[in-house]
């Protein structure tokens, strides 16, 4: 083996990883693989074309379809030129990151990656509550760098299975999912759990959009003190970001009736950095 290549979720947990002084490049994954358009394993450009227009959609705007296309493009084809190389995956315990975690995984073994080492931390000693690879320190990643450990054959074969799930959206995949006690890839149970606890109920919302509308009954008013009342009341790992929420307090603002009004600038809150500033927005039940 003649390098390392670190994948990741997020920015934030790469940066973490290239300052922490571990050797290696840098890869960071961007897509939303538990919702969304796709089918099972390797896409094909129909399906990067319409995941494209998913994003697009899923930031307001704020990424253009063409350069997300672009970006989905040069991942996978970043992923066929790593046979070679040693990867190690940073991947955290949440919805966002286990539903990742699982496609990539199937997509290395489609492109004949074998030399695969994981880095699940779901906890970390004085960080309470803990979400995330993104709490942590250069320094701290640094230290969990020793629990790395090889991907295994039935890791493999799991992460198919749960990649298909979340590919066809397939409900009696996931309840199945969600009960198993032992699974090879012990964090998928609970943020299946979690998928399913953000699918609509009787009243047509979902865990993200209670807690939202929850956070704005209780009489917060300005976005960031939604986001810290929904996030005080939510259970760890947190899967979902401020982009994430936005756009859930515009569907409820774009129910009918609405069940909140948005009031500022614009008529629903930005969803991508450039737009109109929060501060501006303020947010009363409807």
């Amino acid at each position: 083996m003649n390098s390392t290549i670190h994948i990741t979720s997020g920015d934030s947990a790469g940066d973490l990883i290239a300052k922490s002084g571990i050797p290696g490049e840098v890869f960071v994954w961007h897509d939303i693989l538990y919702d969304g358009p796709r089918q099972p394993g390797w896409p094909d450009e129909e399906t990067l074309i319409a995941r494209a227009a998913y994003l697009e959609a899923a930031t307001g705007g704020g990424l253009s379809r063409e350069s997300i296309r672009q970006t989905l493009e040069t991942q996978y084809a970043r992923l066929k030129t790593l046979s070679s190389l040693r990867l190690v995956l940073w991947f955290d315990a949440c919805l966002f990151d286990q539903s990742m975690l699982c496609h990539v995984l199937t997509c290395l073994r489609i492109a004949s990656v074998g030399a695969v080492e994981l880095i699940c931390v779901d906890a970390f000693p004085g960080i309470e509550p803990y979400h995330g690879l993104g709490q942590l320190s250069p320094e701290q990643m640094a230290s969990v760098y020793p629990r790395r450990r090889p991907v295994t054959p039935d890791q493999f074969d799991f992460a198919e299975r749960v990649d298909r799930a979340f590919a066809l959206q397939d409900r009696q995949a996931f309840e199945a999912l969600g009960r198993e006690a032992d699974a090879p890839l012990p964090w998928v149970p609970a943020a299946v759990r979690r998928w399913l606890a953000e699918q609509p109920d009787e009243t047509g919302l979902g865990r993200l959009e209670r807690l939202a509308l929850e956070a704005i009954r209780a009489g917060n008013n300005e976005p960031w003190a939604i986001f810290a009342a929904a996030a005080a009341q939510d259970t760890p790992p947190q899967f979902w970001t401020d982009i994430s929420l936005w756009a859930r307090i515009n569907a409820l603002a774009d129910r009918d009736p609405p069940l909140a009004v948005i009031e500022g600038p614009e008529a629903r809150l930005p969803q991508w950095g450039g737009m109109a500033g929060l501060e501006r927005f303020r947010i009363r039940p409807g």
